[in-house]
């Protein structure tokens, strides 16, 4: 009766394992939504959990038909083989469910990672905006182009590590069938807003400089002249003081 009963529990085992597989393993899901992906991997960890909790009753199979064996070893011969197919299956079943689970947990973290990258580019990107609105009517003073020009470098000197990982991350769960029209809405409305702010600032930078550059001819243009009204102011002031006829003046001073 004992090995009757070890017998219907090892069946019972099995078929357990048959329906587990089904559920868990042999499901075609597709992650179209992140509130699908979520619910998918809090479903894995469930079934991790629910898989590895028997794994008590298993052990307590082992031993029941261990003990079988070593007083009826006919009997305990055949269930010692069935248990040996069941201890495999279970073992596969834990590593698939722990493997998809680990899987499913790598592809949450990646959106998530995104989902920050994201936010940090797009952070940076409205502290471009600014910078570049903050070009427009300038004063005419060579000293606020000069620090408007500066100020928008400053930003642009941004690096790309954090483009880099947007694309590689998009790239990686797109690959996968993961989120994709969601990721590739985002990224597509991501890379043009960059790419339109990048290309205005550049402009932006260069007509900056263009006009940094005149003014600072402008000013060493002024500058010399002052220079020259200077000396001339101090020769003609010379001339009256000594009452040098003009047409005895040199033809400038004249």
């Amino acid at each position: 009766e004992k090995a009757v009963n070890l017998k219907k529990d090892l069946a019972e085992m099995q078929e357990w394992m048959t329906q587990a597989e089904e559920e868990y393993l042999e499901k075609d899901f597709e992650y179209k939504s992140p509130e699908e992906l979520e619910n998918a991997v809090e479903e894995m960890k469930r079934a991790k959990e629910d898989v590895l909790q028997k794994e008590v009753r298993v052990k307590i199979l082992k031993d029941n038909i261990k003990m079988l064996a070593a007083k009826v070893p006919s009997s305990g011969q055949d269930l010692a083989t069935e248990l040996n197919v069941v201890l495999e299956n279970y073992q596969l079943l834990c590593n698939r469910i722990r493997g998809k689970c680990h899987t499913l947990e790598e592809v949450w973290s990646c959106w998530i990672e995104l989902l920050q990258y994201l936010d940090l580019e797009t952070a940076w990107l409205n502290n471009l905006e600014e910078r570049v609105q903050m070009t427009e009517n300038l004063p005419d003073k060579l000293d606020a182009v000069n620090d408007a020009l500066e100020s928008l470098e400053s930003v642009l000197r941004h690096p790309a590590d954090n483009r880099t990982q947007i694309r590689e991350l998009g790239q990686t769960l797109i690959d996968g069938g993961i989120l994709d029209d969601i990721i590739s809405e985002k990224l597509e409305a991501f890379n043009a807003r960059y790419e339109e702010l990048s290309h205005l600032a550049v402009n932006r930078q260069i007509a900056l400089e263009q006009q940094l550059q005149t003014m600072r001819e402008t000013d060493h243009m002024l500058q010399v002249l002052q220079e020259n009204l200077v000396e001339l102011d101090r020769q003609l002031t010379s001339y009256l003081t000594d009452r040098v006829d003009a047409f005895q003046m040199p033809q400038e001073a004249q």
